[in-house]
């Protein structure tokens, strides 16, 4: 187990530079918050709290840190005790709880039936044309400010379905998948796995309603990326080969993603040889994706899609030096208009940098990262940061880590 820099970082950044300073000064800040002048920390609780072993803190002591460091323990390294609840959230976790889950559903399951009526096939390229469009405005906007649209374009799309009959109601229900697997993305791109999980069930509940052996497909490969986000590589990987059982029924864009998918599966169980192998099969599909189907058209619309996966997954497999000149060749393409996924691949390509042993590389790239990411406030792009500082843990009594958690501090505060 290793010393607990989190708090050491956090202590720094308010500019106390000895665990003496550091001690004092929540000692005095205590007393005045408290208004109680027997509170009191020493430095020899300090330099425990910065130890292997830091403890927790009592409630009160808790919120003394929290007043003067701007974070709770349990986000400064501090062993979080069985049932703890930050003291604000006594009184608003249950009601959080039932407010954010019925935002995260409400747009899915709207209780039926509703009064029929007359439903144009046209209505099948207008929700096409718009999807497009949502599409575009996510590269520009990253998440949070999307989800309420198309949530509520796919309530309208579930409405129409149940008063529209043979292929116009095949038609929408096929749009109606295609908006699921978009607002499942915008929650996982916000970071919130609990309700990407939901709308990506919703998006395969669709799909098969729908008849269509893409769509499935996609759908599979959609809640294997959620698999691949939350680390389980084995599931990842379960979910791609069973959409390629039958590849020979699926358009090459769809086995595409499928095997993409895989690759960082592989990539999480430190299969190299497999990931290159599934890449490679990729890319010689990619001259053969001409379908016209408005949905998962990554492929199409990223500058070096297949190298990005490729850079991402030598990221996970700890090929710093081939990760890192793979970033170079991908980052000269993207457009300015991809500017969440940009920096995305700033953060990842900083990492592949600290793994490659240049630290000061990658907090020049990470600079770059951490604006994007406040700009974006995608959990993504925050998560990738993480992992950033986790590989900086060599240099970090350097001013090189002091810099890096500076230049981080807006984004995790905002985050």
């Amino acid at each position: 187990m290793g010393r607990n820099d989190a708090l050491k970082a956090a202590r720094l950044r308010v500019g106390w530079r000895s665990l003496e300073k550091a001690a004092e000064s929540l000692t005095e800040h205590g007393r005045q918050l408290l208004d109680d002048r027997q509170f009191n920390v020493s430095a020899r609780t300090w330099r425990r709290w910065e130890g292997t072993t830091p403890g927790w803190p009592s409630e009160e002591t808790a919120l003394v840190i929290h007043d003067a460091l701007g974070r709770w323990p349990e986000d400064l390294g501090f062993t979080t005790p069985p049932g703890w609840i930050r003291p604000e959230q006594h009184e608003e976790e249950e009601r959080v709880k039932r407010r954010t889950f019925v935002s995260v559903t409400a747009a899915a399951l709207v209780p039926g039936p509703v009064a029929l009526q007359y439903v144009d096939p046209a209505l099948i390229d207008y929700f096409q044309q718009q999807l497009e469009g949502h599409y575009r405005a996510d590269m520009f906007l990253g998440p949070h400010d999307l989800i309420g649209t198309v949530s509520a374009q796919y309530q309208l799309i579930d409405k129409l379905v149940r008063s529209a009959k043979g292929e116009t109601r095949q038609g929408l229900l096929r749009a109606g998948a295609a908006y699921a697997a978009l607002v499942g993305w915008l929650y996982q791109d916000a970071g919130d796995m609990h309700g990407a999980a939901f709308w990506r069930g919703v998006t395969q509940e669709i799909a098969v309603r729908s008849r269509d052996p893409h769509l499935i497909g996609y759908s599979l490969v959609n809640q294997a990326q959620v698999r691949t986000d939350l680390g389980d590589g084995a599931a990842a990987i379960d979910l791609c080969e069973a959409t390629l059982e039958d590849s020979r029924r699926l358009v090459p864009k769809v086995r595409i993603m499928a095997m993409q998918q895989q690759a960082h599966g592989a990539s999480l169980t430190g299969d190299r040889s497999t990931v290159d192998r599934l890449l490679d099969e990729a890319d010689g599909l990619l001259s053969r994706v001409d379908d016209d189907l408005p949905w998962g058209n990554a492929c199409r619309r990223t500058p070096g899609y297949l190298e990005v996966q490729r850079a991402t997954c030598y990221g996970r497999l700890g090929l710093g030096s081939q990760a890192a000149s793979l970033w170079n060749q991908v980052l000269e393409g993207v457009p300015a208009s991809a500017r969440r996924d940009r920096g995305v691949y700033l953060a990842r390509h900083a990492t592949a940098a600290a793994g490659a042993g240049n630290p000061d590389e990658a907090l020049e790239i990470a600079r770059a990262a951490a604006d994007i990411a406040i700009e974006t406030r995608s959990a993504r792009m925050t998560r990738e940061l993480v992992i950033l500082q986790r590989r900086m843990r060599p240099w970090q009594d350097s001013p090189v880590s002091r810099d890096l958690d500076g230049i981080l501090a807006p984004v995790m505060e905002r985050s």
